[in-house]
């Protein structure tokens, strides 16, 4: 007998919130190789510019707009002694909260989060705050991550200015 697939229509809250604390884990543990493996090969990763959340990031300037050859090259430097901006690394400490399923697809389930990241770095203390945006896809193995979008309400970076960690 074979474990069924999970698909978008049975995919529960609580299901979504643990796999959100997973990815959590993963980027406060500095995880970031297993980090990635939570993409789907077609994925996107995006961070809009504070000013555009809600701007194409084909057609301007966004913080981040990766896909999975990007974010591997991303986590490979961010590893990297040279990524003077993340060594030693960031102590971060995320929280999230508030996740609701806002639709579901025939392979994917649209997720909103909250979240608010605590940031230590050269004795210096930061928080970050936003909303998440997820597309999920339900597998035999867990979710898969096909977009992910970080909004930070911040209307601009300063003073904080770095965001070299990942979102």
């Amino acid at each position: 007998m074979t474990a069924a697939t999970p698909n978008a229509a049975t995919v529960t809250r609580s299901e979504v919130e643990d796999f959100l604390f997973l990815e959590s884990a993963l980027l406060d543990e500095w995880r970031l190789e297993e980090w990635v493996e939570l993409f789907t090969l077609d994925c996107t990763y995006e961070a809009p510019a504070t000013d555009a959340p809600a701007s194409d990031p084909g057609q301007t300037w966004s913080l981040i707009h990766d896909r999975r050859t990007m974010l591997e090259q991303r986590v490979i430097r961010l590893k990297k002694p040279e990524a003077h901006a993340e060594f030693p690394h960031s102590q971060t400490s995320r929280i999230v909260g508030n996740v609701r399923i806002l639709d579901r697809g025939p392979d994917a389930v649209s997720v909103s989060a909250s979240f608010l990241v605590s940031r230590m770095k050269a004795g210096k203390f930061d928080q970050y705050a936003g909303h998440y945006y997820y597309a999920l896809v339900p597998g035999a193995d867990g979710f898969k991550i096909r977009r992910k979008k970080a909004v930070l309400a911040h209307d601009r970076l300063a003073p904080q200015g770095k965001i070299s960690f990942v979102l």
